[in-house]
């Protein structure tokens, strides 16, 4: 489905678009390709003063604050290369733009995201990011159980798996939001806000 509305306060909700990330073999679409379809959403939530939240996930060097609990797919803890968790160049460097560090999967839990949003009035997100089955669709889960409307740039996120992509696309986010294209959002704000 065509995503048919954007709410006059909504904000554009960036998923850990950094460098230790947008670097990695993504599926259906490269780190590349969805960073730059989030810069031109980027762009035009700016120029309508339309919040922008940049998503970075990051944890300390001990490892201390690192997600609780055992599981079958964590990698060593190890030391990250310097610099990972710092939003790429194309998105930052917006003094307006509210910068969100989160220590889980998805982008409310443990942050002041909801405060931030709260504070400004924002009814609806438009969601992109990597990787789309864990960071995005975590976020857009706890999204729709707080409430927002959320909307999901089908092609402005990708994943490390294409069918974990297309699950999240064709199964889960159907019932959390409506979907649509870069091109799709950007004309209906075009429409609806100027």
């Amino acid at each position: 489905m065509t995503v048919t509305a954007l709410d006059p306060r909504t904000a554009l909700v960036v998923i850990d678009l950094q460098n230790g990330i947008v670097g990695a073999p993504t599926q259906p679409y490269s780190g590349p390709e969805v960073v730059s379809r989030t810069a031109q959403l980027a762009d035009a939530f700016r120029a309508r003063d339309l919040p922008v939240v940049l998503v970075r996930v990051s944890f300390a060097e001990d490892g201390a604050d690192a997600v609780p609990g055992r599981n079958e797919a964590s990698g060593p803890a190890g030391t990250r290369p310097e610099g990972w968790d710092v939003v790429v160049d194309e998105l930052s460097g917006h003094p307006g733009d509210i910068t969100i560090t989160k220590r889980n999967w998805g982008a409310f839990h443990g942050t002041g995201l909801d405060v931030q949003l709260r504070r400004r009035g924002v009814t609806q997100i438009v969601l992109t990011g990597i990787a789309t089955s864990i960071g995005v669709e975590s976020t857009a889960r706890a999204a729709h159980e707080h409430g927002y409307h959320v909307t999901l740039a089908t092609d402005a996120m990708s994943d490390m798996n294409a069918d974990a992509h297309h699950n999240s696309i064709e199964r889960i986010f159907p019932r959390l939001g409506e979907r649509g294209t870069t091109a799709e959002i950007l004309e209906l704000l075009a429409k609806t806000h100027g």
